[in-house]
């Protein structure tokens, strides 16, 4: 039999996902897109409380002060185009006044170091080696906010910064988080093309290498090939958004359905896939609510909603 393509399977997880259990993500938007797909599926999820970041360094940080319950004060912010900003953070968290950017942050930490308590799973997901330094404070930034570039420079972080970042974070989720712990790590296969082709392959190269060689020294870590299955297995530019740089919705299904496979048991594969008809269900418009036919529906859809809340002790839908 002729193959026209390499398909690559995620290996089995020994541990599986089950139903109850809380799933962290961070990192690049692609970990916001997994995390879309178990909320879709009800599965207790909790993503980016610092909302998207990508280099490891950054995310490490990220999560040291998560894992301290270190809150941010005004100290910590600056001021730019009359919004109180922190760095740190992605411009969402970005207000006028200092008080309302603090809240912000400070509930999402509060927020974040609850859910870990809690999760028995967390996913991160690196985006890039690249990172910028603000040149007034001499301070390594997740985000730049569009303040004009003559205040940063741009390098990239070396093997040694990226491996004992990732070191840091793994011993910093294993603390916090229930002793039996999994934490996946992935890269992201979205390209950063403004950094040059070559510059992008260069930095995902670290990205990987750092993890293969950080990962075999953690009895709970793995590594996802999420990168490779974009790269390799789904390598067409039908599987891209317009911009030819993100993975489609039918590229981040057939990963997400991989690491179903790998990783769901058999109840949660179960319990995602009726909650994913149920949501496909709700979203039905009807032409006249009012209609017998439409209530019946409803009448048989809200049974169905039931039936599944029996199976999990968290609110669903």
């Amino acid at each position: 039999m002729m193959k026209f393509r390499t398909e690559i399977n995620i290996p089995e997880s020994r541990q599986k996902i089950q139903v109850e259990d809380c799933v962290f993500t961070m990192g690049s938007c692609f970990s916001a897109e997994i995390s879309e797909l178990l909320a879709k599926g009800q599965i207790q999820t909790l993503n980016n409380p610092y909302g998207t970041l990508f280099n490891p360094y950054s995310i490490n940080h990220a999560l040291r002060r998560i894992h301290d319950s270190a809150l941010y004060t005004q100290e910590d912010l600056i001021s730019f185009d009359q919004q109180a900003i922190s760095l740190d953070h992605h411009s969402s968290f970005n207000a006028r006044f200092p008080h309302q950017t603090l809240e912000k942050i400070n509930a999402k930490i509060e927020q974040a170091s609850q859910f870990l308590q809690k999760s028995h799973w967390v996913i991160i997901t690196y985006g890039t080696s690249f990172i910028y330094e603000f040149l007034p404070g001499k301070k390594l930034v997740a985000n730049c906010h569009k303040i004009p570039g003559k205040f940063f420079s741009k390098r990239l972080l070396t093997l040694d910064e990226i491996t004992a970042s990732i070191a840091e974070t793994i011993e910093n989720l294993t603390d916090i988080c229930p002793q039996e712990v999994q934490i996946l790590f992935t890269v992201s296969p979205v390209r950063h093309t403004k950094d040059g082709m070559a510059e992008n392959q260069l930095s995902k190269a670290l990205l990987i290498t750092a993890l293969h060689q950080t990962v075999a020294q953690y009895e709970n870590c793995t590594y996802l090939p999420v990168y490779e299955l974009m790269m390799d297995d789904l390598r067409d530019y039908r599987f891209y958004k317009e911009d030819m740089i993100h993975p489609s919705a039918q590229a981040v299904n057939y990963i997400f359905e991989k690491f179903g496979n790998a990783y769901f048991s058999d109840e949660t594969m179960d319990f995602i896939e009726e909650n994913f008809n149920i949501s496909k269900a709700l979203n039905h418009k009807p032409e006249d609510h009012t209609h017998p036919k439409h209530q019946e529906f409803l009448e048989k859809l809200n049974s169905r909603i039931a039936t599944q809340q029996t199976r999990v002790k968290h609110k669903i839908f």
